[in-house]
């Protein structure tokens, strides 16, 4: 199981991480929620329902990692377009960002309740619930370390195997490589 995801009975899947691995997963994933930002809580007092009509912003990010975690959703050839992407985004965003966070956190809380076991490691056991939402996290974090790294089709990820170690890159090349083969072995794991 060392890396790779495997099917557990009753569903979901487990993987063997050691500490570092533990320590790398968990510290990108914080770093992906604070780069999505605080969710937005009703005060108190407030009716939580106002929540689900809030509108959202309506121009897309300016950093691009989060235009490309939030794209979009009709390109932006022409006015008419825009005007269309800026009302979907309008009424969508607010309830992306949730959902990511959910993915975020979920990913988070599944390692801190982690047990050791032993020779500073742990298995990792994931319900299907969980499952989904590390699906959801593991792609966030790949498309942020990518949009960061550059990457533009998945030719270049030869490229990336070539860096040679003495590149500043080298190290989130590594952690981008490694989120790839994880997502993999889950999808895999989780298909019938």
């Amino acid at each position: 199981m060392a890396g790779q995801f495997e099917a557990i009975p009753g569903g979901g899947a487990a993987v063997a991480l050691d500490e570092v691995e533990i320590s790398i997963l968990r510290s990108l994933a914080v770093q992906l929620l604070e780069l999505i930002g605080p969710g937005d809580e009703p005060a108190q007092g407030e009716d939580p329902l106002a929540s689900l009509f809030a509108e959202g912003p309506s121009e897309p990010p300016e950093d691009p990692a989060l235009a490309r975690l939030f794209p979009d959703a009709y390109g932006d050839d022409d006015d008419e377009l825009k005007e269309f992407s800026a009302e979907f985004r309008r009424f969508t965003e607010n309830d992306l960002r949730g959902r990511k966070r959910e993915d975020g956190m979920a990913l988070v809380r599944t390692l801190d309740g982690l047990s050791s076991a032993g020779e500073g490691g742990a298995v990792l056991k994931l319900t299907p619930d969980d499952c989904l939402h590390w699906l959801g996290a593991l792609n966030d974090l790949r498309l942020t370390i990518g949009t960061r790294l550059e990457v533009t089709d998945e030719d270049e990820s030869d490229e990336l195997y070539r860096l040679p170690d003495s590149d500043p890159r080298k190290p989130m090349v590594m952690a981008y490589l490694w989120l790839g083969s994880l997502q993999e072995s889950l999808v895999e794991t989780l298909m019938p």
